[in-house]
């Protein structure tokens, strides 16, 4: 018999979603049978799979631990140290090797900043470099950082990584330094996910761009991802179904002789948007090769040794909430600039006043 406490990072899934997770091995009909003959509980009573989880819920499952490891489960740490590496699930050997890489990922990234946590999210400010989510099974992304810190915190136990996953809610490409939004309950990975899908959550960026921008503006336009080359284009109307409607906004923060601090705020939230739309006006981000000019850029890589887009994640504005969302009500949270962005700032603008 295995008794599991539901908690509340993990509240808020449907019961039989739930055994899908823990007993991954397990056929939908082999769940549903054991909820009908109450050799699966949920708070010592019958249940019928459609329930969803509340924190503090038991589940109560009346199957030998050999048989919870047949399906891909987890035992309990006691229980599981009883059992030789052969005998235990291949799922529970792949966590064990996952966990030792988060810990891994979290002890060589202490440089990541916590712009702000509470119970359900946590917002870090990602460096330039380091990927949002891993692209490959060696990679220690930002993700594997923040699983890793709350394994170090004792918030989330290795038992409960089987069931529930903390993650990251949005992405930023591996040179865009600044601001990400970390689920670290199923609610609030949701409620993220809401905010960020009908755009009350705003996002804006610090970037440098080519030539002198004077005025604010927006931008909009339908645009298209080519997968294989890993760019974009942009077109004046929807080219079918694989087009997406996106639209920046943007203002002028400094003006120096060749280039303009700008902040973009990205009203949608699509594959390489500012970079493409600025570059359709004119004024690419600088340090972009991609959709760039490549004598600008050059001029300012030998100058300080910029080799990818300058973009900066900066400030995250959240609308009105209330409830228990009411501590991220109308909250503004910010990232400081890079030291990059201070030293062009600093020269570009002494090289002002000499001439």
């Amino acid at each position: 018999m295995t008794k599991i406490t539901i908690s509340e990072r993990e509240a808020g899934q449907r019961l039989d979603k739930y055994l899908k997770k823990y007993l991954s091995k397990a056929t939908s009909g082999f769940l549903y049978k054991m909820l009908r003959k109450k050799n699966i509980t949920l708070n010592e009573g019958k249940a019928s799979g459609n329930e969803i989880l509340k924190a503090e819920d038991e589940l109560t499952l009346f199957l030998a631990d050999e048989t919870i490891l047949k399906f891909g489960g987890v035992l309990q740490q006691a229980k599981s140290n009883g059992f030789s590496e052969n005998e235990k699930s291949q799922k529970e050997q792949k966590l064990e090797q996952c966990c030792r890489q988060y810990e891994k990922a979290y002890q060589n990234n202490k440089e990541v900043e916590i712009v702000f946590e509470n119970k359900h999210i946590l917002v870090a400010d990602k460096p330039a470099g380091m990927l949002t989510q891993k692209a490959s099974s060696e990679d220690l992304s930002l993700n594997e950082w923040f699983i890793g810190y709350l394994l170090s915190k004792n918030e989330i136990s290795k038992e409960e990584l089987h069931t529930f996953k903390p993650s990251v809610c949005n992405r930023l490409d591996r040179n865009t330094s600044g601001l990400v939004l970390c689920g670290k309950t199923l609610a609030g990975s949701q409620k993220i996910s809401f905010l960020l899908k009908n755009r009350s959550l705003r996002k804006f960026y610090c970037l440098y761009v080519k030539g002198q921008v004077a005025e604010s503006a927006q931008i909009e336009s339908y645009l298209e991802k080519d997968r294989q080359s890993n760019r974009v284009k942009i077109y004046s109307s929807g080219q079918g179904e694989d087009s997406s409607y996106i639209k920046t906004v943007y203002k002028p923060l400094k003006i120096y002789r060749n280039m303009t601090m700008l902040e973009a705020e990205l009203v949608t939230g699509k594959t390489h948007q500012i970079r493409i739309h600025l570059a359709s006006i004119g004024h690419p981000v600088l340090g972009d090769y991609k959709y760039g000019y490549l004598e600008f850029n050059d001029r300012y890589k030998k100058k300080y040794g910029i080799a990818t887009q300058l973009l900066h994640a900066s400030r995250l504005e959240f609308p009105k909430l209330d409830g228990e969302w009411a501590d991220l009500s109308e909250l503004v949270l910010t990232a400081k600039l890079p030291e990059i962005f201070q030293l062009i700032d600093e020269s570009e603008s002494s090289a002002e006043e000499r001439i």
